[in-house]
């Protein structure tokens, strides 16, 4: 069903309808057959840098599209109700690109950001390792400073666009200073002693590539160190912020995707001489997952106006990923339920949002990781009342 949105401007009307229309004749077609067959789309990203979606928060003097988070999640909403894997890989490619964007010098950003956001680059975020996924600080990556590099020895796990991004951007220890001996390096894809590893067997989202990352020695030249030296933590902790605006706008486009999917199901399948729609069971099950739908990008959407508007918006962040996550993993397996034993066939997309929408609760900070940023900013806001 056609979304009712509220845009900030006829550029960014026509820009959502712009992506819909390439969501709907282009990637909607191909996603199912690419993702059984486990294919990256790299061709569906070359289509969004030539369309310019590829750096729209960014500024228009670097290459961007300098479009407010709202106009942009909203692009990302409407990628994610048509493939996943796409909408994901935006949303990774974009956070890929802040800690440049925000915490580079202007030489740094004139002399990189243009090619990272112009539409033939993808980038990859590098933060988790084996042993540090959720405790961030405990990453052992290390980046020894020689001369004029950088050399980095060790791994990092469950990368997004592993193998295949043209960049990454990485955290790794640069003294033992605990959390305060994390830096941020921007490493080219192509870097001697930068190898992948074969791409992780997942249960979803299987035409992006998911990998461990290894570091034997590979040289980052000094001069692609983002920050200073010990900023990385709090550089990559900002950046999550923002990617989690992402990543529920990600998953309100999939639980959009599975509710217009259960509603074209139920009005075309006839029981007892009608279309099963006119159930109550059915329609009951319908509305509670268009509310689900309609709370969750209001969710995201408060988030990104309070973003916008440049007022704090962390907490936001964390109470729209986990909305929208939880929402679209409710409401996908109610798709499935919608479809019954044909929602449980490759036969309709229903079985794949499903798939799918289970990494959502888990990736850019697990949901009961978001639970506790939840309750630390309730516990400071009710010390500062009561103080």
């Amino acid at each position: 069903m056609a979304v009712d949105r509220l845009l900030p401007s006829q550029e960014a009307t026509d820009l959502l309808e712009l992506t819909a229309e390439i969501a709907r004749d282009e990637l909607a077609p191909a996603a199912a057959s690419a993702e059984e067959q486990e294919r990256f789309p790299r061709k569906a990203f070359q289509l969004l840098g030539a369309s310019g979606l590829l750096g729209l928060p960014y500024p228009e003097e670097h290459g961007g599209g300098a479009q407010p988070y709202e106009v942009y999640l909203q692009v990302l909403e409407e990628l994610s109700s048509a493939w996943m894997t796409v909408g994901v890989g935006l949303s990774v490619h974009t956070m890929s690109c802040y800690p440049l964007a925000h915490h580079g010098t202007a030489q740094q950003r004139e002399r990189w950001l243009p090619e990272m956001i112009g539409g033939e680059l993808l980038g990859g975020y590098a933060l988790s390792e084996a042993h540090a996924g959720s405790d961030a600080a405990a990453l052992s990556t290390r980046a020894e400073r020689d001369a004029d590099d950088y050399v980095v020895t060790g791994s990092k796990s469950w990368i997004t666009h592993g193998g295949v991004a043209d960049f990454y951007t990485l955290m790794a220890r640069t003294s033992d200073d605990g959390p305060r001996g994390i830096s941020c390096l921007l490493v080219d894809g192509g870097t001697p002693g930068l190898s992948a590893a074969p791409p992780e067997r997942k249960m979803g989202l299987t035409g992006s590539p998911t990998t461990e990352l290894r570091f034997e020695g590979a040289r980052v030249p000094a001069e692609r160190l983002i920050g200073d030296e010990g900023q990385g933590l709090s550089i990559a902790l900002d950046a999550l912020d923002s990617g989690r605006l992402g990543i529920a706008a990600c998953a309100v486009g999939l639980a959009q995707g599975a509710l217009d999917l259960a509603v074209d199901y139920a009005r075309q399948r006839t029981q007892f001489g009608k279309a099963i729609i006119e159930f109550q069971g059915v329609e009951f099950l319908l509305a509670d997952m268009a509310a689900a739908v309609q709370s969750a990008r209001a969710a995201y959407l408060d988030g990104a106006r309070r973003r916008d508007a440049g007022r704090p918006f962390g907490m936001q962040a964390s109470v729209a990923k986990l909305v929208a996550t939880d929402a679209a993993m409710k409401v996908t397996t109610d798709a499935v339920q919608v479809l019954g034993g044909a929602g449980y066939t490759r036969d309709f997309p229903a079985e794949r949002y499903m798939r799918e929408a289970k990494v959502l609760q888990i990736f850019e900070g697990t949901n009961q990781i978001q639970r506790m940023l939840i309750a630390r900013h309730v516990r400071s806001c009710s010390a500062r009342v009561s103080g």
